[in-house]
């Protein structure tokens, strides 16, 4: 049981994304009493709901892992997530397309694993080396659950205990993290065949980071994932936001949609409420803001002295942007799982066009979600609502996606038809929408488009995320996809748990006093 702060706080939530959503809700649990400001008609941020022409589309986020952080979030209020929700376990949990048109299913069970990579490659000891892989990602997951996760960190030294850095158990630890190695480096010092290594570079796309440049405790994911499973909730990820509301409104939290935050108030040491862009003010004795964390110090705090702290402190880059379809087909593809990944011909290739040219790739991965596999409510009988994402760069001033898309979407069909097997695929399409990285920046407020928040890049702190706790402004705290941990569903409302539990442990140590009315 949540020791509950002996003193009510009144805090705003800038913000109904995941991360938001789950922040609110813990503070409430926690009896705290919250409103949540949301700029947008809708909550969810980007677990949003497009409907059109009979089909039904998640619009951001389409895997769920992690499902322990969902379950941790109801429980601080005394309720059930099976309540709530339901949700379908999915193994395989991807099927893989590789442009030497051999196929791959990505399954939970290693043993199952080994046993099928046996008969998918030759190569020499393939199946103990994911066998090897596997056991350092569980050791990186525990590590991680250790130092990195359930708190506020923006830096190595946050992971530490006072004192912890001289207990040799915790070197040890600390050590094991491979600082210096990345993803793309260590996942290839296990894998031989290349093209499990390009299924496995992927478990980082969750981050939306090159595998090259991002630091190899970033492998860990792929222990949490298989662990715990692929989720998808029936309803579609929209679900997940519904119920979060439904809980906030059970346990009594404000929420305002169309309320659009145009500054945060504050006398240069602490928060002092804030201000919306048709006028009103509330005043609020701390603030968590689910707007991303460069953003809000450039745009709701412009001016201040926090700002100019934060932006010296470090220079943090956009993760990567996307280009999604959504396809809207007459009949679907039965050879599809609900997860597919259709891999570009050479990775090295692609994220060097991503990551370093600033530009599309010109033959890249495309991830498809065919959902009507588990759930065939999502299109009119017989057919899909397949979803189609291809990582692109953030955005920079000379793209213009009004131009780049048309040529964009048949660089991308092309690659669905010849290496994904979707034969006729345009002949089958009946209803289509898109999302650019332009739309993305206007239609959720992320830095340059960026769909994770910040990158994942540098071999020892790419990591590392600006902490839940601001250094900066006393009451102000942060969540979501550019704050710790990051990205990725359960991540976001992890970092919603942590911005929510950060402040209430403040309140019980006095560190935060009730002065709003």
């Amino acid at each position: 049981m949540i020791q509950q702060s002996s003193r009510s706080l009144k805090v705003g939530v800038i913000g109904s994304g995941l991360a938001g959503l789950a922040a609110a809700c813990t503070l409430a649990a926690r009896g705290h009493r919250v409103t949540l400001l949301e700029k947008n008609s809708w909550v969810g941020g980007k677990a949003a709901q497009l409907q059109h022409d009979g089909f039904r589309f998640d619009m951001g986020p389409t895997i769920l892992t992690i499902p322990s952080v969902l379950h941790r979030i109801f429980n601080e209020a005394g309720k059930k997530l099976d309540d709530y929700m339901e949700l379908v376990c999915l193994d395989p949990q991807w099927r893989c397309f590789f442009q030497d048109n051999t196929v791959l299913d990505l399954v939970a069970d290693t043993e199952k694993m080994k046993a099928t990579l046996k008969k998918f490659s030759s190569a020499a000891n393939l199946a103990e080396g994911y066998e090897r892989f596997m056991s350092i990602s569980q050791q990186l997951h525990s590590v991680s659950d250790k130092f990195f996760f359930w708190k506020s960190v923006g830096g190595i030294i946050d992971t530490m205990e006072i004192g912890g850095a001289f207990q040799a158990s915790v070197l040890k630890d600390v050590l094991s993290l491979r600082m210096g190695r990345s993803v793309a480096g260590l996942v290839r010092s296990c894998v031989p065949d290349e093209r499990v290594a390009q299924m496995i570079d992927h478990f980082t796309q969750y981050v939306g980071s090159s595998p090259e440049a991002s630091p190899a405790v970033l492998c860990g994911i792929a222990h949490m994932q298989t662990e715990e499973g692929v989720w998808y909730p029936m309803g579609g990820t929209r679900a997940v936001p519904e119920a979060l509301l439904k809980l906030a409104q059970d346990i009594g939290v404000e929420v305002h949609t169309e309320a659009d935050v145009e500054s945060i108030r504050q006398d240069g040491k602490k928060i002092e409420g804030l201000k919306l862009k048709d006028g009103r003010t509330f005043a609020f004795d701390a603030i968590v803001s689910n707007c991303d964390s460069v953003r809000t110090h450039r745009e709701l705090l412009e001016g201040s002295s926090a700002k100019q702290k934060f932006d010296s402190r470090r220079s943090y880059e956009p993760a990567c942007s996307g280009v999604v379809l959504y396809l809207g087909l007459s009949q679907k593809y039965d050879h599809l799982l609900h997860h597919n990944f259709v891999f570009s011909r050479d990775p090295h290739e692609e994220f060097d066009y991503i990551y370093k040219r600033g530009e599309p790739a010109p033959d890249p991965t495309a991830y498809v979600c065919a959902p009507a596999v588990t759930e065939p409510a999502v299109a009119p009988e017989g057919g899909e609502a397949l979803y189609v994402l291809v990582h692109t760069p953030y955005l920079r001033e000379n793209h213009d996606w009004n131009v780049m898309l048309p040529k964009y979407r048949e660089v991308i069909l092309d690659k669905l038809e010849s290496t994904g097997g979707m034969k006729g695929i345009r002949d089958r399409i009946v209803s289509e929408n898109s999302l650019t990285p332009e739309g993305i920046h206007k239609r959720y407020r992320v830095l340059n488009g960026a769909i994770y928040g910040l990158a994942s890049h540098g071999k020892f702190l790419g990591a590392f995320k600006p902490a839940n706790r601001s250094r900066d402004l006393r009451g102000l705290y942060l969540a979501g996809g550019a704050a710790h941990p990051g990205p990725g569903m359960p991540m976001v409302m992890m970092s919603g748990w942590i911005a929510g539990d950060s402040v209430d442990q403040d309140a019980l140590n006095g560190k935060l006093v009730a002065l709003a009315i």
